[in-house]
């Protein structure tokens, strides 16, 4: 079983920057991939940001250039640097993990428990 925490989250006004934390705990063989997904109310989850084991990035059209993911490998830990925040940006933000439990098996996915982001204008 894999557990994912999130912190960061807050109220920022319009411009204004937070950093987003994800750590992943479990008997983990291997990460596939991370990523961050947004769910504003009354809207679908969507796909913020990915990272690959590799390194490869991919941004929602929406947040490119203002959002960053990175990850560290060491602390299994996932971020996203969010600067030049908008309210539209508004939403409970959620890591998603793809695990390899053990060598050869199929990958699955864990998500985090949410944390909230709320820009003012």
């Amino acid at each position: 079983q894999v557990q994912l925490v999130e912190s960061g989250g807050g109220l920022v006004q319009a411009g204004g920057s937070l950093r987003l934390s994800c750590v992943a705990s479990g008997n983990i063989f291997s990460i596939n991939a991370l990523a961050w997904f947004r769910q504003a109310r009354g809207n679908q989850r969507e796909a913020v940001a990915a990272i690959t084991s590799g390194g490869t990035t991919n941004y929602a059209d929406s947040v490119k250039g203002r959002f960053t993911i990175s990850r560290d490998n060491a602390k299994n830990t996932v971020y996203l640097q969010m600067n030049n925040l908008k309210p539209e940006d508004t939403a409970v933000y959620y890591c998603k993990i793809w695990v390899y439990m053990e060598a050869g098996g199929r990958s699955d996915d864990y998500w985090g428990q949410g944390t909230q982001v709320t820009v003012s204008s």
